[in-house]
């Protein structure tokens, strides 16, 4: 057992790379072969001088050997564990017939890689029966970038804020790798970004079937409730991203590149439908773009802020014919919601106005 060094180029300025992978010299119809293991990727930053000592562990692990204490440095030691769980993982552990039986000390036991399950197998049977993993196998994302996906996902419910901490995640606390059979302890920051660039790429797609799930599974009737805008800022001159424009921030932030954030919710409080505009985008310019990509009937009602339904939205009245209803900080008050682009008794009724408790 080595490790194999390969270097190759992947752009057209002539930019070389280098790729590593763990290898296995077998024999094959009496001629020697040699195997791979496991492709341990570009980012692999074990010193080329711990190689031999690193496959001498790792292969004593991986065929149920055991190391004596303090066989190697705990960095060393703990990389070579997980490269063996790899192995058996991925080509099975050593085979025995006879049954092995022993007498173990009960308070010798220890607990070693302790991961958290419960959320993560919850998470998943409910992304299954709205049917993501199988949408995003027809969409033709290959598996590991699947296992991604549903992983940078399920790590959003589980109050992972990022990318970089999602990897954290579940390489360390997370069983997640288990139940979709995936071996996240090699994951690398990139495929995360790759595998939200994918979700992305496939949103309108992803949103549609997922809302359409959800109203079978429920039962609902679709309609057409909230439409809201928020913003968001970068740390840096984020030049690379066009959307990225200077405006007013909601956070407090008109000093950084912001980006803004719309979302339209139906009456159930399940997402209809996303997009992202420039930082410096007017709200009430958004409104007609999505309402066009949702197929707003004759007569809807859209619900919004004071901040959407401006003079700009008016002209709407000869496409969309929508009433609205808007609403400031006031005390309970009974008010005619009389839309000013639909003067038509249907677009009246009696909306009573209740405000938040402020904490």
């Amino acid at each position: 057992m080595f490790i194999r060094r390969s270097t190759y180029r992947r752009d057209p300025h002539g930019t070389r790379y280098a790729n590593f992978r763990l290898v296995q010299s077998v024999r094959v119809q009496g001629r020697p072969r040699q195997k791979t293991l496991l492709n341990l990727g570009a980012g692999f930053d074990v010193p080329a001088e711990d190689w031999p000592r690193l496959c001498q562990l790792v292969e004593t692990l991986a065929t149920g050997g055991s190391l004596p204490p303090r066989a190697a440095p705990a960095s060393l030691l703990q990389r070579a564990r997980s490269l063996a769980r790899q192995i058996v993982d991925f080509h099975g552990g050593p085979a025995s017939d006879a049954p092995d039986l022993l007498l173990v000390d009960a308070d010798s036991l220890r607990c070693e890689r302790p991961r958290g399950v419960g959320l993560e197998h919850v998470a998943l049977w409910a992304l299954e029966q709205l049917g993501l993993p199988a949408l995003l196998r027809s969409l033709g994302l290959s598996r590991q970038l699947r296992a991604c996906a549903l992983g940078a996902v399920i790590g959003r419910l589980a109050g992972v804020c990022s990318e970089r901490a999602t990897n954290r995640w579940l390489r360390s606390d997370s069983a997640l790798g288990e139940l979709l059979e995936v071996p996240f302890e090699s994951l690398s920051h990139m495929q995360l970004y790759r595998a939200s660039d994918a979700l992305v790429r496939e949103r309108k797609t992803i949103e549609r079937q997922l809302f359409d799930s959800a109203l079978a599974l429920f039962d609902l009737q679709p309609t057409v409730t909230l439409y809201d805008l928020t913003n968001t800022y970068f740390e840096g001159d984020a030049k690379a991203q066009p959307l990225a424009q200077r405006g007013h921030s909601k956070e407090k932030r008109s000093d950084c590149p912001l980006l803004t954030l719309a979302l339209v919710l139906d009456g159930s409080g399940f997402v209809r439908r996303s997009q992202v505009f420039a930082g410096n985008v007017q709200e009430a310019t958004t409104l007609e773009t999505m309402l066009d990509g949702l197929g707003a009937v004759r007569g809807s009602l859209v619900v919004m802020d004071r901040g959407i339904a401006t003079e700009q939205t008016h002209p709407l009245r000869s496409c969309w014919r929508c009433s609205a209803v808007t609403g400031r900080w006031r005390a309970p008050t009974t008010i005619a919601a009389t839309s000013p682009w639909e003067r038509t008794p249907a677009a009246s009724a009696r909306v009573t106005v209740r405000p938040t408790p402020r904490r």
